[in-house]
């Protein structure tokens, strides 16, 4: 019985030791391989016609206003005004009553200052890999700005570059604090699933008729 669960703790224990090299190795690659792609300062960013907001709640679970969510609107408006895109495609979750993530990032990209013309909805970001694909399926996109803090950013552009598409990053302000750590701590099992997404060729939940930006 005893050599029973000590095997079992062993098997266990490799299982958990597996799993963590995996996720040490799996970021590592991907802050390596799009290195490159992101930045933090316009001026060297490349210009792009399209800037790929990728939606989160307006709302923390506090009540109070979600910084990512704040902070990415700010550096879309930031990219926009500054004439680094010409347009910006908002992609998020409209899956739930009453949530609309699309519908809130627009609102508030008007109110501060960019025209309601120049931004596109996509109302099927479910998550980051849909809003990738659906950039370029749906919406005809082989060159984009994805806007982002950079830990997401990360991710973003490595599925990008894995599905053909010419990516560039611009890293929104990070959050700081305990909330950012358990956001990090989620990213690296997201990074694995990302993997096996990738792996198995995962499609968007939905696609659809293309979509034309700005012409």
């Amino acid at each position: 019985m005893f050599k029973l669960i000590r095997v079992i703790i062993t098997l266990i224990v490799g299982i958990l030791l597996l799993i963590l090299v995996v996720l040490v190795a799996l970021d590592i690659a991907v802050k390596k391989q799009t290195k490159s792609q992101l930045y933090s300062d316009t001026n060297s960013l490349p210009n792009n016609k399209v800037g790929l907001l990728l939606g989160t709640a307006k709302y923390s679970r506090e009540g109070g206003i979600n910084l990512y969510y704040k902070y990415r609107i700010q550096a879309a408006v930031k990219l926009y005004k500054q004439g680094k895109i010409e347009y910006i495609l908002a992609s998020g979750d409209n899956s739930k009553y009453n949530y609309n993530e699309p519908i809130e990032m627009q609102n508030d990209l008007v109110k501060a200052g960019v025209p309601r013309e120049k931004i596109h909805l996509d109302y099927a970001g479910f998550r980051t890999l849909d809003s990738v694909v659906r950039s370029q399926r749906v919406f005809g996109q082989n060159s984009i700005t994805i806007i982002s803090q950079p830990f997401h950013n990360q991710r973003a552009v490595f599925i990008a570059k894995y599905k053909g598409i010419e990516a560039v990053g611009y890293n929104a302000q990070a959050v700081s604090g305990t909330y950012s750590w358990r956001t990090k701590i989620r990213e690296k099992f997201a990074r694995m699933k990302m993997l096996g997404d990738l792996i198995f060729n995962k499609q968007p939940k939905f696609l659809g008729e293309s979509i034309s930006i700005g012409s």
